[in-house]
């Protein structure tokens, strides 16, 4: 037994350490990774929740909108709401690069004059497919003149893909800044926007996409750093234990 302990047992040399301190490293850097991942879909979970509860909640009367005060947002969104007023058909923003069922197209944009407070609000109100041919052509959208009733929910401005400096003037564009467009027009805008449902006939789709705090993305990432810790400790329990000791050359 004595005789074989420097066979079975080898000295554990400086590269025996380096080794161990940087897979400790490696393992600790990604458990913490899978625990903060974890941290983030409890929060995303809890938006879910906080969404669903806004949803379900009655419709914003059109009072209680016209007197919201800025910083009062928050409280507003996903709710859902009717609106009366007219459009600012001269003012409809075509964001570019859209997509519908795997189709490229626009999200259209109308600001809603509110009746009688006055407000502005911009109305997403659907998406339409471009004309493949000329790109610059604008599709046919039925904005009626005069007064309108809107359904629709609270939503936030619309999300932004990238775009290169002064991309942000004319009928078509690729994202829409909601205090930019309030100076452009003219008349301030309220801080978020509404997408439209109800009924269909200006040639819009609005086949929204259901809303997702991004759960299970998040779980998915966590599943991800912790099997890739425990690759790590079983890779060198493999090659710095077992090989060394039962295992030996």
């Amino acid at each position: 037994m004595v005789g074989d302990y420097p066979a079975r047992f080898k000295p554990l040399n400086a590269r025996f350490w380096l080794v161990a301190l940087a897979a400790l490293i490696a393992a600790g850097v990604t458990l913490r990774l899978g625990f903060w991942q974890l941290s983030r879909a409890e929060q995303k979970q809890a938006l879910q929740i906080s969404i669903d509860r806004q949803s379900a909640l009655p419709p914003v009367q059109e009072a209680a909108l016209a007197e919201a005060a800025p910083d009062a947002t928050a409280d507003l969104l996903y709710r859902r709401v009717q609106l009366q007023g007219r459009w600012l058909a001269g003012h409809t923003v075509f964001l570019d690069n859209r997509q519908s069922s795997g189709k490229p197209g626009f999200y259209v944009l109308t600001p809603l004059q509110l009746k009688p407070s006055g407000r502005t609000v911009v109305i997403q109100r659907g998406w339409v497919q471009r004309n493949f041919s000329d790109r610059s052509a604008l599709p046919p959208v039925d904005t009626p003149d005069g007064d309108v009733s809107v359904q629709g929910r609270i939503a936030p401005a619309p999300g932004k893909l990238y775009e290169f400096d002064g991309a942000q003037e004319g009928k078509i564009r690729q994202n829409l800044d909601l205090p930019r467009f309030a100076a452009e027009l003219g008349v301030p805008l309220a801080a978020f926007t509404v997408m439209q449902s109800g009924p269909l006939g200006d040639g819009l789709v609005r086949d929204w996409p259901a809303i997702d705090s991004g759960v299970d993305k998040h779980l998915g990432y966590a599943f991800q750093w912790f099997a890739l810790c425990a690759l790590i400790a079983c890779l060198y329990l493999w090659f710095q234990v077992v090989r060394r000791i039962f295992l030996p050359r």
